[in-house]
C-alpha cells in the first residue's frame, strides 16, 4: 500500500511545488530553456492578435508550449545521463541525441505553424 501522506489537495500542492522546482532548475541551468521561455512570453500574447479564429490561436499557443515541454524533457534526460557519469557511452550519446532531435522537431513544428499562419494572414494566398 502507498503512503497516505500526500493525498487529495496536499498531493496537488506537493506536485505543484515539485513542478516549480523543475521550472527553477530549468531556468537556472538551461540557456536554451531561458531563450525559448522568453520567446514564448512574447509569442503567446501575439497569438491572440495573429490568429483569426480560436483554432489558429490554439495552434499558435500549443505549438509554442510544445517547444517548452520538449526542452524540459530533453533537459531531464540530459541531467539523468550526466548523473550517471562523465565517461562517454554510446547509449548515453544516443539518448542525448534523441532528446535533441525531439527539440528540433518541436522547433520545426512551431516555425511551420507560425510561418503558415503568418503567410496566410499577410499574403492572402489561398490555402
Amino acid at each position: 500500500m502507498g503512503s497516505t501522506r500526500n493525498m487529495g489537495l496536499s498531493r496537488l500542492v506537493f506536485a505543484t511545488l515539485n513542478s516549480m522546482k523543475g521550472f527553477k532548475a530549468a531556468w537556472s541551468n538551461e540557456e536554451a530553456f531561458r531563450i525559448e521561455f522568453c520567446l514564448a512570453i512574447l509569442m503567446i500574447p501575439a497569438a491572440f492578435w495573429l490568429g483569426t479564429d480560436i483554432i489558429e490561436k490554439l495552434l499558435l499557443i500549443v505549438s509554442t508550449l510544445i517547444v517548452l515541454l520538449t526542452e524540459l524533457l530533453n533537459s531531464a534526460v540530459e541531467a539523468a545521463i550526466d548523473r550517471m557519469g562523465s565517461e562517454h557511452h554510446p547509449l548515453s550519446g544516443r539518448a542525448k541525441d534523441m532528446g535533441s532531435a525531439a527539440v528540433f522537431i518541436s522547433l520545426t513544428l512551431v516555425v511551420t505553424v507560425w510561418g503558415l499562419i503568418i503567410l496566410d494572414r499577410f499574403t492572402g494566398l489561398p490555402g
